[in-house]
């Protein structure tokens, strides 16, 4: 054992759905369950335990109008400390965050490399805006810059048509999955609409970002083939503030979006209910501001998904899926305390009592 100050974590540990111990030790920035021997300078902290909290759909080093300057990313990054997010998959973005790997203060990141969009067909500086022809060559570059994963812009609105539209002709989206798939990159797609999920599903696509276009008929393919959603109902709560402003331009798109909002409860507890994994996301950066976690936590609470599982979607469940490891015997310390037991009320998790980060206490 080093000289480095060892944590003690009195309380529960909760170290699954079914599964709480009582108390562990941080030693060396380390999860430890026996009691280290000859342990001086011990800090205690009481409470509840769970792992880092997970925000599966996050943009660190994105704003409103494309990249953003270092220290404005490093603010949201560590807004999203302070509200116990410790693991966020960065679905997407044009800044290079690698920076951030040296820096055990912060969040650690799983990155998708750079959207990839449709020409004129999404947020101006975000994506990497192309034709279909060239959309392997794309999604292979971004699985070598990624951390195993690719993100697509599923559908957008087309202007010509004035509603959402897909991005891709199946063939292209077959032959770019597969490449990601042989660089052993997952692939993820932006989907609100209903008419662009059917042909990435059966591509052969891992997951969905938003998922507001699922619809009875499709929701057993989804199930079928384990492609899980992350809702960012947080973000969806905004459906209805942009169809106001494009209703003069865009009426039919506007109306769409409005009955993709409305649904949107029900759409999510549909999904649960048929066995599609379903995880916390709050799309932070852009436009939403970060630090919004447990806001899409109570979000599925409200949908009508339990709140172990609304939970395990942001801690156990989710980390596992993204192959990251919870409160488990030597593995990075970096678990958030609160005052009372979670699985009771997921509000507690909007008040972390002890944001604990690579085995120090951050907050």
């Amino acid at each position: 054992m080093s000289d480095r100050a060892v944590l003690h974590v009195k309380g529960r540990i909760l170290t699954g759905s079914d599964e709480v111990r009582d108390g562990l030790w941080v030693v060396d920035g380390r999860i430890s369950y026996d009691r280290p021997v000859g342990a001086r300078d011990v800090r205690t902290v009481e409470g509840w335990a769970l792992p880092g909290l997970v925000d599966a759909h996050c943009h660190v080093g994105l704003g409103a109008h494309g990249p953003v300057d270092t220290d404005v990313a490093e603010k949201q990054a560590l807004t999203d400390r302070e509200a116990g997010a410790l693991l966020i998959r960065d679905a997407g973005s044009p800044s290079d965050t690698r920076w951030v790997d040296d820096r055990e203060d912060l969040p650690k990141i799983i990155r998708a490399g750079r959207h990839i969009a449709r020409t004129r067909r999404y947020i101006r500086g975000y994506a990497h805006e192309i034709e279909p022809e060239d959309l392997v060559a794309y999604v292979a570059r971004e699985a070598r810059r990624g951390d195993g994963w690719v993100k697509l812009v599923g559908d957008w609105i087309d202007r010509e048509v004035g509603d959402l539209a897909p991005s891709w002709p199946r063939e292209a989206a077959e032959a770019a999955i597969a490449e990601a798939h042989r660089l052993g990159a997952r692939v993820t797609a932006h989907c609100f609409a209903e008419n662009s999920l059917r042909d990435l599903v059966e591509s052969g696509i891992d997951c969905v970002e938003h998922a507001t276009g699922l619809t009875d008929e499709l929701i057993p393919l989804f199930a079928s083939r384990g492609v899980a959603i992350v809702p960012t109902l947080v973000n969806i709560a905004t459906f209805p503030d942009l169809a106001a402003g494009g209703e003069s331009k865009f009426p039919r798109w506007s109306a769409h979006m409005r009955r993709l909002h409305e649904r949107r409860y029900d759409t999510v507890r549909s999904a649960y209910d048929a066995g599609i994994p379903v995880f916390v996301g709050t799309d932070a950066g852009g436009t939403l501001p970060h630090g919004l976690v447990a806001a899409e936590v109570a979000e599925l609470v409200t949908a009508g998904i339990p709140p172990l599982a609304a939970l395990s979607a942001t801690t156990w469940g989710a980390r596992e899926w993204l192959g990251r490891p919870g409160l488990v015997e030597g593995a990075p310390a970096d678990l958030v305390v609160y005052e009372t037991d979670p699985r009771a009320d997921v509000r507690v998790l909007a008040a972390p009592r002890r944001v604990v980060l690579n085995g120090a206490v951050v907050s």
